[in-house]
């Protein structure tokens, strides 16, 4: 099995973190059948390890100890909770090294990254060690001087929780520590192919002091993964469902929630328009450009999808574009200095990237750069620039999920906002413009639920973060994220 690089002398390291067994009940345990699965290193298919192969039986009995504990963890103090969940942070912050290494060897992603990500899930940590001291009801003023009128605020119960291999630190961090905040207990299934990180979090929440219990980790592997996602949507001890993936995955949850009713959020695929207005700063867009579709290697939802840039500039743009990608933009290991485009995270996101640039190409788009594997190994493709795309293309109609950048031509304000809305999908959004007339007419018409303004990249612990239309349901992160977690109770008294 492989060895992630070591750490420093006196620190410790990050196969310290490595734990091989799921945690419940404040235990690090096997799935009851005794199966494992291996956990494979993307840039180069060494074994990093194996973790427990869990099925609905394990997912259940994870579930009862979370129902268990939420009996007593709903009745713990805001000031208590917050002060476990600060500890939480700090401790992140200490390993933050060590963590970033976990990610960068089970899903690829450059060492930068890694760190950025590790920043980026510990400030949900530490922003819901505040929010939680900040859950207020209300008392309402009625026509019946004889009643008093109050709404309270109550956490929803065990929410059960399926994250992405993307962000496998901030997924989890983003939804676990806002219903742990909000008093509920909380079961997980990470993704398949980054257990790692879920589990390290696990490790240092329970030596801040979290209570046995309150955070469980199941894992499993992809023939698994449909028996143990069901146990959850249908187990009536679940009163909520947090989901992020695709789109199609997250349908097939809705309709197994809809048995009990469940409360749900999804965070589901989507097809981000990036607009560049003759008008806009260049320079600023083709760096924006560089944020939002390569960062982790085009593996994100939120990822520029579509690059639509007014026919005026087009060429100008495409050249530019061309000549930062080949200054900037290094293949290779996550832990070489210097990589910044990672590995994609299997075989199976290789062929489908390689068969969308194929479609282009067949169809008439120009590869100005890429379009092909990069010698590094097979799940390496080459950042790609395609010009002379057409809207009929798959690049243009389906989620690329990989290192390639689209470039649509078009003439009119009217015409962009067309084609940005022409899709079922409603996440993140973005447009560079100097016309701040344009600006707002753009923003207010753009049918998504995140835009962003002469920025590539949006993502913080302030806003919140959530999509339109078929992108999901509900919000996380920022003030409105722990609302996802909690229940209004309305009570009448009578004061006759």
């Amino acid at each position: 099995m492989e060895n992630i690089p070591q750490a420093a002398p006196g620190v410790r390291s990050a196969d310290s973190f490595r734990q091989e067994r799921a945690f419940v009940n404040g235990e690090w345990i096997s799935a009851k059948s005794g199966a494992t699965y291996q956990v494979i290193n993307p840039s180069n298919q060494a074994v990093l390890g194996v973790v427990p192969d869990m099925n609905e039986e394990d997912t259940n009995a994870a579930i009862e100890v979370a129902y268990k504990t939420f009996q007593t963890w709903r009745n713990v103090t805001p000031k208590e909770r917050s002060t476990i969940l600060k500890r939480w942070f700090e401790l992140t912050v200490l390993h933050k090294e060590e963590l970033a290494k976990l990610i960068t060897a089970e899903m690829g992603k450059p060492m930068a990254d890694s760190l950025g990500e590790i920043g980026f899930g510990g400030s949900f940590i530490e922003w819901y060690a505040e929010e939680t001291k900040r859950i207020y009801g209300d008392v309402i003023n009625g026509s019946n001087p004889q009643r008093r009128l109050l709404v309270l605020k109550q956490p929803i119960g065990v929410a059960a929780m399926i994250t992405p291999w993307n962000f496998p630190n901030a997924m989890i961090t983003r939804k676990a520590c806002a219903a742990i905040a909000a008093g509920c207990t909380v079961v997980i299934k990470p993704a398949e192919d980054t257990p790692y990180s879920a589990l390290a979090l696990c490790q240092l929440a329970a030596e801040a002091g979290l209570p046995p219990g309150v955070l469980n980790v199941v894992t499993s592997s992809r023939g698994n993964a449909p028996a143990v996602g069901q146990a959850m949507c249908e187990s009536p001890l679940v009163t909520k469902m947090s989901f992020t993936g695709s789109t199609a995955t997250g349908k097939i949850i809705l309709r197994q929630c809809a048995g009990t009713v469940k409360k749900t959020s999804m965070e589901l695929g989507g097809n981000a328009p990036y607009i560049v207005f003759d008008n806009a700063d260049l320079e600023k867009a083709v760096k924006g450009t560089i944020g939002s579709k390569f960062r982790c290697s085009g593996q994100t939802c939120v990822c520029a999808n579509r690059i639509l840039v007014q026919e005026t500039i087009y060429e100008e743009y495409v050249k530019k574009l061309a000549e930062v990608i080949k200054q900037e933009l290094k293949v290779g290991d996550g832990f070489e200095p210097g990589v910044n485009l990672g590995p994609l995270i299997n075989k199976k996101a290789v062929d489908k990237v390689n068969s969308i640039v194929d479609d282009a190409v067949a169809k008439g788009a120009r590869v100005v750069l890429g379009g092909t594997r990069n010698e590094k190994g097979d799940n390496f493709v080459n950042p790609t620039l395609l010009a002379d795309v057409k809207l009929d293309m798959r690049c243009g109609q389906e989620e690329i999920f990989g290192p390639v950048a689209p470039i649509f031509k078009f003439k009119t304000e009217d015409e962009a906002v067309a084609i940005a809305n022409a899709t079922t999908s409603g996440l993140a959004g973005y447009f560079f413009s100097r016309d701040i007339g344009q600006i707002w007419r753009v923003a207010e018409r753009l049918d998504y639920g995140m835009v962003g303004v002469n920025e590539g990249v949006i993502s913080c612990v302030e806003a919140p973060f959530g999509g339109f239309k078929e992108s999901g349901l509900g919000k996380e992160g920022s003030r409105y994220g722990i609302e996802e977690y909690l229940e209004m109770k309305y009570v009448c008294m009578g004061v006759a």
